[in-house]
């Protein structure tokens, strides 16, 4: 096996021990059983997501530094450490540290895995192939949380331990495969440590270069949206279409096979339509998905759902990979870990915003007001996008 095909190889085994997640059916459930009440839960959640916002873009300037084989490995360790604490302890304070440590691991996979990818397939004069095998790797991830979400359920059925006790060894597989990883060979000259060449590399990304800022805002929109609908969709399927929560169930499993398939054929429609028509496509898909929802609550609405998720699935792969081509190897990660960052602080504002309509109006009503922003926002930062694009090629 070459180099190239190994890595490929190691990151599918990566991105399955990351998406594997046998406890999400239960979490809940566990975190009760635990006498955690709700609150606890979601101070659990805000935990993470803080620690992941804190280390999103300094982990990714380490994995341009120290190296992205070392940053994944340094994470794979992390994410196993995170499962283990959260199988043999039981109370807020213990889980909280595992919240902790589960952030820290995902920042520092998080970037490293598609600069890895990127330049592995650079060093071959494949670069070109990105989206074709960045759709490949998130298919597995989404494969196999809907494997995980069935399975996880089984293994409840024992005790509801029992599904983090098998999530440590998931975890633990993401090790062996780190180490696998061969390190691409990139140009690192031009990086020098400390804190000033971190926030040099984030007013590049964010400022100096248009291309690669309007690219990143543009992901951040798409990313934003597609969060917010995670989060959103349950309550929509329960109080809207009368879901129960069997059903909503077996709708999570089918939107996430629905994303893991439109990722695998990303990099057809891409080449297919050209990038002007595909983020425009995207743009007005996500964002048109959201005022359909709020506008109708028939069967269409099912259509919709699925729609958007297919398009979700093509736009992670296809923007990523626009920025990739945007910025030169010895940044690659750091500037992932921006996109990353920028995604996490637009969902932290708009999220809250959306919930907080959703309870003072109704739900509907959310979807339509998140819809006209996406599609306003989008719409503002795709003109610029365009221009400066055309402005390049001429």
């Amino acid at each position: 096996m070459n180099i190239l095909k190994r890595n490929i190889f190691a990151l599918y085994v990566i991105k399955t021990a990351k998406w594997f997640m046998l406890f999400m059916p239960i979490i809940v459930l566990f975190y009760q059983e635990n006498g955690l009440s709700l609150r606890d839960v979601l101070t659990l959640q805000a935990v993470y997501s803080i620690a992941v916002i804190a280390l999103e873009i300094p982990s990714g300037y380490l994995a341009d530094v120290w190296g992205r084989k070392n940053t994944i490995i340094l994470g794979a360790i992390l994410g196993t450490i995170g499962f283990l604490i959260y199988s043999f302890t039981s109370g807020f304070y213990e889980f909280l540290i595992a919240e902790l440590v589960l952030g820290v691991a995902q920042s520092f996979i998080s970037g490293s895995d598609s600069a890895l990818l990127y330049d592995s397939l650079k060093n071959e004069n494949k670069e070109k192939y990105f989206i074709k095998y960045e759709g490949r790797v998130l298919a597995i991830g989404n494969f196999a949380e809907t494997i995980a979400a069935v399975v996880g359920g089984f293994l409840a059925e024992i005790s509801l331990r029992t599904p983090f006790y098998c999530q440590a060894i998931v975890a633990f597989i993401a090790i062996p495969a780190a180490f696998s990883l061969y390190e691409p060979l990139i140009e690192r000259d031009k990086l020098k440590s400390g804190f000033k060449q971190i926030i040099s590399i984030v007013k590049f990304s964010l400022f100096k270069s248009k291309q690669l800022s309007f690219n990143i805002f543009l992901s951040a929109v798409i990313g934003c949206a597609t969060l917010t609908m995670a989060w959103f969709l349950q309550a929509y399927l329960y109080d809207i279409q009368g879901f129960s929560k069997y059903q909503i169930g077996i709708a999570w499993s089918v939107v996430n096979l629905t994303v893991g398939i439109a990722t695998i054929f990303a990099y057809r429609i891409d080449k297919i339509l050209g990038s002007k028509t595909t983020i425009f496509a995207v743009l007005i898909v996500i964002g048109g998905s959201y005022i359909m929802l709020g506008l109708n609550a028939t069967f269409l609405a099912f259509i919709v759902i699925f729609l958007f998720y297919f398009v979700r699935g093509i736009a992670t792969p296809v923007l990523k990979d626009y920025i990739n081509r945007s910025c030169t190897p010895d940044i690659r990660a750091t500037v992932l870990s921006v996109r990353n960052f920028v995604i996490r602080i637009l969902f932290s504002v708009f999220g809250p915003f959306v919930g907080w309509f959703a309870d003072i109006y109704s739900l509907q009503q959310a979807f339509l007001i998140s819809g006209i922003i996406i599609l306003v926002s989008g719409s503002v930062v795709l003109l610029f996008y365009f221009s400066v694009n055309d402005s390049n090629k001429s």
